[in-house]
């Protein structure tokens, strides 16, 4: 199906009938200077007696300058709709272009008529613009055929001739013209919905970065933050210089360990990504020095690593940051007792489970947001696993199911 736009004028008039409106927009200001032009023209050319046709020739039944007159003066009244109604500036053109022939004839009666056929067709309704191509088509090849058929003399050829230099080639200048603004505006549309769909694809990238540094971000330094406040809580509360001691070693090394991923973590944004990557990307053989650190945060920790085998990285990586998020809310939250962690491969998928004793908490709390239940919640749909976590009886769970095959892109830098 060829898409056609209004163009202006004709977007006009439709909003002028919407309205309620019964008279005509005003006509195209370059349609005024046709209309005046071509009257002006036809006037000089009766005035210095310029005709199409001798007084004496045999279809002239108006002889004299004055019958010219009335088709010029309804052809330049046509030119005026030529935009704005074009259909009927043709059905209007048409009768006056008869008359003229029974008169001496006026060229620029002719030149207006021809300019009217070509607006008909390019500023038209598109199957209006089809049967006007093809009437002055057939009447082309019947002025031809019919006339050499009658007479059977050369000469007979010429009005078909004329036929299709008055009628049919404005008509089929008017469908080429017609047909390349159209394609020129089906490529602007095309152009803005591109530049649209691009821009909506770089939004979305930059929204979807901006979510996994932020995961990123919290996962790698939510854990030693949490420890400084643990930490500090304990050597506020409990006044024996070993505690104290104690704590304060704990929050020197998690606020090292920290600084040091804020720095890797800034650097790798400062340059805007390139081959810049952090020491070690987190993978599955981490988790032991993970539950490591944890323990010596204060939890008691078991591990249990059920899923030997290379694993594709993404999922390596969603995996051990949803240990590390579920130690760093043990540590913030949990009630004292073991916290265990499985990691086991099962149809296809490594699933992870840590679990941890739930319930009120007599030691200090540190303050929580959600946003890590919601990180990991992101990882797991991102490679199109299940994640859930919650109370199970006296203990809060966190389980996760990462498809091993083909998962879908997920960053693998910290």
């Amino acid at each position: 199906m060829q898409s056609r736009t209004l163009p202006r004028n004709q977007a006009a008039v439709a909003h002028t009938v919407l309205d309620g409106a019964m008279a005509l927009p005003r006509p195209h200001r370059f349609d005024v200077y046709i209309a005046v032009g071509g009257l002006l023209g036809g006037l000089l050319l009766v005035g210095i007696g310029l005709a199409t046709r001798p007084a004496k020739d045999p279809i002239t039944l108006f002889d004299g300058p004055w019958p010219i007159l009335v088709p010029l003066t309804v052809m330049a009244g046509c030119e005026l709709l030529r935009r704005t109604a074009p259909r009927a500036a043709l059905l209007i053109g048409t009768p006056a272009i008869c008359a003229d022939v029974v008169t001496q004839g006026s060229l620029a009666t002719i030149l207006m008529f021809t300019d009217i056929v070509y607006a008909a067709v390019l500023y038209g309704p598109l199957a209006s613009a089809r049967r006007t191509q093809w009437i002055t088509g057939l009447l082309t090849v019947a002025g031809t055929l019919v006339p050499f058929a009658l007479w059977r003399v050369p000469e007979a050829l010429l009005i078909g001739v004329a036929f299709g230099i008055v009628a049919y080639a404005p008509a089929a200048t008017g469908w080429i013209v017609r047909n390349h603004r159209d394609a020129a505006e089906a490529a602007r549309l095309r152009a803005e919905q591109t530049a649209l769909l691009a821009e909506m694809d770089r939004t979305q990238a930059v929204i979807a970065e901006r979510a996994r540094m932020a995961r990123e971000l919290h996962d790698m330094v939510a854990n030693h933050l949490s420890a400084i406040a643990i930490h500090s809580t304990a050597a506020l509360s409990i006044d024996t210089p070993a505690t104290s001691r104690e704590a304060l070693s704990v929050i020197r090394e998690n606020s090292v360990e920290g600084l040091a991923e804020m720095r890797r973590l800034i650097g790798i944004l400062r340059d805007g990504g390139g081959d810049r990557e952090p020491s070690a990307v987190p993978t599955l053989d981490g988790l032991t020095a993970l539950v490591e650190g944890a323990r010596a945060n204060g939890l008691d920790v078991s591990l249990d690593t059920g899923a030997e085998g290379d694993a594709p990285a993404p999922v390596e990586l969603a995996a051990y940051r949803i240990v590390q998020e579920s130690l760093t809310n043990a540590l913030k939250h949990a009630c004292p007792g073991r916290v265990t962690v499985r990691l086991a491969r099962r149809d296809g998928s490594l699933t992870v489970a840590v679990s941890s004793p739930y319930g009120d908490r007599d030691g200090p709390r540190a303050p929580g947001s959600g946003s890590g239940l919601v990180g990991m919640r992101e990882r797991a749909a991102l490679l199109g696993g299940t994640f859930e976590a919650g109370p199970d009886g006296n203990h809060w769970t966190v389980r996760a199911s990462l498809p091993l095959a083909e998962p879908q892109e997920e960053g693998a830098t910290a």
